[in-house]
């Protein structure tokens, strides 16, 4: 498959007996590219982001990250070839202080964590690159506390360090305002535009204020398919989207 494409899936299905979450998906994730996944309730988005992932396997179908078929490749796998997720549910260490989460993360990509158990050896190097991290999204003030204290939306911005820690060059953001109060969504917002233009994005999110300021293109899927994909301005013109995803109806 094209190098062009910093992720691709040709044909990706997944069933669960008679359910089918994923059918004959063929999609391009372009180089630094900001898109995003949208569709109703049950659509099959985390599925996709699953199969995409490793967490799931797809029942047919190839996944590709920059040109390469990772399809029978672990999670882990496809994290040294560039990939990186966060979650609907952030799956930080809450009991941890926000840099040791972060340099855990540093330090698993560098292979040294586990130098991190020992009072010598690379750990230096991986805390400093952690921190640094944590100043580049606005919450080295976080630094020393345990996650457990901090609110929602700054576990968000958290597991986001933890993705970027992991250097990937396709980062896929599973609802990163899910759950976070409104007055504190624009930080989320804030800290994704900042992210460096060379990560290929991919945002899965209900929220459409996130969604239409953030992606420059966006793909619907319902149902386990792709009904259409497009730019953000025909996206929000396109009937069958307003009437699936937005409920409304078109009359003739």
């Amino acid at each position: 498959m094209s190098g062009d494409w910093a992720l691709q899936t040709v044909g990706l299905c997944k069933s669960f007996g008679a359910l089918d979450v994923a059918s004959s998906i063929d999609f391009g994730l372009a180089r630094g590219a900001r898109h995003a996944l949208i569709g109703p309730n049950g659509a099959g988005k985390t599925s996709f982001v699953n199969l995409v992932s490793g967490a799931l396997e797809p029942s047919s179908g190839r996944i590709f990250i920059e040109g390469n078929d990772v399809t029978s490749s672990s999670q882990a796998q496809r994290v040294k070839r560039g990939l990186a997720r966060t979650f609907q549910i952030n799956q930080l260490f809450r009991g941890l202080t926000v840099l040791e989460n972060v340099t855990l993360a540093v330090a698993e990509r560098q292979g040294v964590a586990g130098d991190l158990l020992r009072p010598a050896g690379k750990r230096g190097a991986a805390i400093e690159e952690a921190y640094a991290l944590l100043e580049q999204l606005g919450i080295a003030d976080e630094a020393l506390r345990p996650v457990r204290e901090l609110a929602y939306g700054r576990q968000r911005l958290v597991e986001i360090a933890v993705a970027l820690g992991l250097k990937p060059r396709v980062l896929l953001l599973d609802e990163p305002a899910a759950g976070v109060p409104s007055g504190e969504t624009g930080t989320i917002i804030d800290v994704i535009e900042r992210l460096p233009a060379d990560i290929a994005l991919l945002i899965i999110e209900h929220d459409m204020e996130l969604v239409f300021r953030l992606a420059r293109r966006i793909t619907v899927l319902v149902q386990g398919a792709i009904l259409v994909e497009g730019e953000p301005v025909e996206i929000a013109a396109d009937p069958r989207v307003r009437e699936v995803y937005l409920g409304e109806r078109t009359h003739a």
